[in-house]
């Protein structure tokens, strides 16, 4: 099972992530947490522990995390699923970025691959 947890559900991914993904198992999406910048770092181990025990729940033998978001609790939700022996995947990007006329930056991500953490 592919796990992926993140902001971005696999259903919008390009086909050659979905095919990347795949190579480990079903994909399944387990949506980010809001992870507020006021938050202190007990509310965020907090919710570390609470998708933990999700993810223990629906794991199986073979599980791989895709983690990908705001920093201190993917930090944390790596370590821990790690220390008990999830393998935990990041994707990598190139990213190619225009700034247009009116000074807004756009950014565009085309996926490379899966590496573990």
């Amino acid at each position: 099972m592919f796990i992926n947890l993140t902001n971005h559900p696999s259903a919008d991914w390009s086909e050659e992530q979905l095919k990347a993904a795949h190579q480990y198992g079903e994909v399944v999406d387990l949506s980010f947490p809001d992870i507020k910048p006021y938050y202190t770092k007990e509310e965020v181990l907090r919710i570390v522990k609470e998708y933990v025990d999700m993810i223990m729940q629906m794991k199986d033998n073979d599980t791989v995390i895709h983690v990908m978001g705001e920093m201190t609790f993917t930090y944390n939700i790596v370590s821990t699923l790690k220390a008990i022996g999830i393998n935990c995947l990041a994707s990598t990007t190139i990213r190619n970025t225009v700034m247009t006329p009116d000074g807004k930056k756009l950014s565009d991500f085309r996926f490379v691959q899966f590496r573990e953490y």
